[in-house]
C-alpha cells in the first residue's frame, strides 16, 4: 500500500511537471489582470465621453422656468407696483444657442482628442512596460530550468559512473579515497540540483507574482523563441508623446485666441408672462434676441499666456532632443552588447567541443583503470562550467533582445 501510495505521488508530480507554458500565456494573463491598463482604458472611454458632453453643451439648450411673484401694499406701504406689477406669475421656456466658427469648434474637438491621443500612448507604454517585466522574469525562469535540466543529465551521467567505480574499487584498480572523492563530487552535484530546482521555484513563483496568477504548480517553460523585431512603422512610441504634447500646446494658443473673437448667442422664450394688471388671460407670447460679448482688454493676459506656452514648448523640444541622443546611443551599446554575446557564444562553444571530447576519453581510461579519477572529476567541473557559462550567456542575449525590441518596437 505504501509503495502504491508512492508511485501515485511520483505520478502527479511528473504530471504537473510535464505541463508546459509559454511566454504569450504569461504576456495575455498579466494583461488581463493589470489594473494599471484597465484604469487606462476606462480614461480613453472617459474622453471620448468628454467629447461627447463638450460638443453637446454648444448644442441648442432648452430649459423651462416657473416663476411667481406677490409684493403687497399694505396701507399704502410696500413696493413701488411700477417696479413690482404687485404680483407676476411666468412659465416660459427658454430657448439658448451660442454660435461658434468652424474653427472654434475643430480646436475644441482637438483638444480633446488630443488628450484621448496622450492616453493611448501611455496604455501603449504601460503595456510595453508590463511586457518587458514578465518577458525578463520569463527569461531568468527558462535560463534556471536550462540550467536544472543539464544539471540532472550530469547527475545521471555521474550515477552511473559511481556503480562503476564501486566495482572498481572493490577490485582495488581504484583507491577507496579516489571512490569517496568522485562520491562526494556525486554529493555536491546533488545539492547543486537542489538549490538550482529551489531557484526555478522561486523564479516561477515571481512570475506568477508579476503576472497576477495565484499559481504554485511546478511547470516545463518553453523556448521563449525571441528575436529582433523591425517595425514597418516610422518612429518609436517614446517619441509620439512629445509629439503630441507640442500639440496641446499648440492646441492651447489657438484655444486661447478663440475666447478673443466675439461671442454671440441667439436668445429666446414662449410661454406665460402676467402680471395680471390687465387681461391677464391673454398674456401668453414669445420673445426672440441676440447676445453679443466682445472682449476689447483684459490687462495683456492674452500675450503673456502665449509667452507661457512658447516656454513651454521650448522644454519639450529641449527634453525631445535629449531623449533622442540618449535614445540613440542605448541602442548603441544594446547592438554592442549583443554582438558580444554572440562572440562569446561561439567561444563557448568551441570550448564545450574540446571538452566533451576530454570527458569521453577520460570515460573510456576510466573503465580500465587508466585515468585519474581526479582529473576526470576537473574535466567533469569544466564541463558544468561551461555550460553554465553557456546558459547565463543565453539569458544575457535573450535580455538584450527584449530590451532591443522594448525600445524599438512599437507592439
Amino acid at each position: 500500500m505504501k509503495w502504491c501510495f508512492f508511485f501515485i505521488l511520483v505520478w502527479v508530480g511528473a504530471r504537473s511537471f510535464s505541463q508546459e507554458k509559454d511566454l504569450s500565456y504569461f504576456i495575455q494573463k498579466a494583461r488581463t489582470n493589470s489594473p494599471l491598463l484597465a484604469d487606462y482604458q476606462n480614461q480613453i472611454k472617459i474622453s471620448t465621453l468628454d467629447s461627447l458632453i463638450n460638443r453637446a453643451a454648444y448644442k441648442t439648450q432648452v430649459a423651462g422656468n416657473l416663476n411667481a411673484n406677490y409684493a403687497p401694499v399694505i396701507n399704502g406701504y410696500g413696493y413701488d407696483t411700477a417696479l413690482s406689477n404687485g404680483q407676476m406669475v411666468s412659465a416660459l421656456v427658454g430657448v439658448n444657442k451660442r454660435i461658434m466658427s468652424k474653427n472654434q469648434l475643430n480646436s475644441q474637438a482637438d483638444s480633446f482628442k488630443l488628450i484621448k491621443d496622450a492616453l493611448i500612448i501611455n496604455k501603449k507604454i504601460a503595456v510595453k512596460d508590463l511586457d518587458k517585466s514578465i518577458i525578463a522574469q520569463y527569461i531568468a525562469a527558462f535560463g534556471t530550468e536550462t540550467q536544472m535540466e543539464y544539471n540532472n543529465k550530469i547527475i545521471s551521467l555521474l550515477k552511473e559512473e559511481d556503480v562503476i567505480l564501486k566495482k572498481l574499487a572493490r577490485s582495488s584498480i581504484y583507491k577507496q579515497t579516489d571512490y569517496l572523492i568522485f562520491n562526494a563530487t556525486v554529493k555536491q552535484q546533488e545539492l547543486a540540483a537542489l538549490q538550482l530546482r529551489q531557484q526555478y521555484q522561486n523564479d516561477l513563483a515571481l512570475l506568477n507574482y508579476l503576472t497576477g496568477e495565484k499559481d504554485t504548480a511546478f511547470v516545463k517553460l518553453k523556448n521563449p523563441d525571441l528575436t529582433i523585431k523591425i517595425d514597418k512603422e516610422q518612429g518609436s512610441i517614446f517619441f509620439k508623446q512629445f509629439e503630441v504634447d507640442s500639440l496641446k500646446i499648440k492646441n492651447s494658443d489657438k484655444l486661447i485666441d478663440n475666447t478673443y473673437k466675439p461671442a454671440l448667442s441667439l436668445l429666446g422664450d414662449a410661454g406665460y408672462n402676467s402680471s395680471f394688471v390687465y387681461q391677464g388671460y391673454k398674456n401668453f407670447g414669445f420673445s426672440v434676441g441676440l447676445g453679443l460679448s466682445i472682449p476689447i482688454y483684459d490687462g495683456n493676459q492674452r500675450s503673456l499666456q502665449h509667452q507661457k506656452n512658447s516656454m513651454a514648448l521650448a522644454t519639450i523640444d529641449s527634453y525631445n532632443k535629449n531623449f533622442k541622443r540618449q535614445y540613440d546611443q542605448q541602442l548603441l551599446l544594446l547592438d554592442q552588447k549583443f554582438n558580444q554575446s554572440a562572440e562569446t557564444s561561439k567561444m563557448l562553444q568551441s570550448q564545450l567541443s574540446v571538452a566533451e571530447t576530454l570527458i569521453e576519453a577520460n570515460k573510456k581510461l576510466l573503465l580500465t583503470g587508466d585515468a585519474q579519477i581526479t582529473e576526470y572529476i576537473i574535466a567533469l567541473s569544466n564541463i558544468i562550467s561551461i555550460q553554465d557559462a553557456m546558459a547565463q550567456n543565453t539569458v544575457n542575449k535573450l535580455q538584450i533582445i527584449n530590451e532591443i525590441n522594448y525600445w524599438k518596437s512599437n507592439e
